[in-house]
Order: structure tokens, then C-alpha cells, then sequence
């Protein structure tokens, strides 16, 4: 049987050591909190601090950083980025190579497109077909 953690250096030189997320076997921080019935697929990393709730969907590449938030039910894309601090609301969707940035807020139920970038401490609502609406 393998290891079920992964000990990976950041950029300051400290060591961080992930979990693999019992439901996709994808990388969780010590300090991280991510649901059970979460799916965090491989290759997918969790930063220290972040909360991922019920039924969310990480997809793999992706990288939640430090004390973001992901609501029940959302979906974060292939190689997204949801930035320190951001927060993405309950059942939205963050589309392929997207990057939202740090402080940012994507309303429950939005959708925000493939290779968008979401300027830092923005708030973005959209409509069913994704175009963003003032918020």
C-alpha cells in the first residue's frame, strides 16, 4: 500500500505536506478543509486554509489557493485557478485555464467561461448562457 501524502516544497522554501483526498485522490494541505463528498481528481492541489464544500468538483490541474473558499456543488475546471482569499458561490462554474483572481467573488449559480480572467477583488454575476452581469 502506498503513501496517502506527498511532501512538496513552495516557493519560500518551507516543505507542505498533502494528502490525497480520499474521493479522487487529488493533493489537500494540511490546514485545508474539503468535504468528504467532495471529488478532488488527481493532479488537482488544495492550498493551506481553503474550504471546498459538498459535492464541489476540482478538476484536474486545477489549484485552489490559501483561504479560498469553493461553495457546494461548484465546479472548477481543468487547470483553473482560484486565487488566496477568493470565493467561488454555491453551483457555479469556473470554466478550462481560468483565472480568478485574489479576493475575487463568483456568485452562486455563475459561469464564468473557458481562459477568463477575473481581475482581483472583483464581484461577477452572470446570466444561464455565462455572459457577466453588473454586480
Amino acid at each position: 500500500m502506498g503513501k496517502n501524502y506527498v511532501d512538496i516544497e513552495n516557493d519560500h522554501g518551507a516543505t507542505l505536506r498533502y494528502r490525497k483526498h480520499a474521493n479522487g485522490r487529488g493533493l489537500v494541505a494540511h490546514g485545508a478543509k474539503v468535504h468528504p463528498k467532495a471529488h478532488i481528481e488527481a493532479g488537482a492541489y488544495i492550498e493551506p486554509g481553503a474550504r471546498v464544500g459538498a459535492g464541489a468538483i476540482i478538476a484536474r490541474g486545477a489549484w485552489i489557493d490559501e483561504d479560498a473558499v469553493i461553495g457546494e456543488g461548484a465546479y472548477i475546471d481543468a487547470h483553473a485557478h482560484v486565487g488566496p482569499g477568493a470565493a467561488v458561490g454555491d453551483h457555479a462554474h469556473v470554466g478550462v485555464r481560468t483565472d480568478i483572481g485574489p479576493g475575487a467573488r463568483i456568485v452562486p449559480g455563475a459561469r464564468i467561461g473557458d481562459d477568463e480572467t477575473v481581475a482581483a477583488g472583483l464581484t461577477v454575476a452572470t446570466d444561464q448562457k455565462g455572459l457577466w452581469l453588473a454586480a
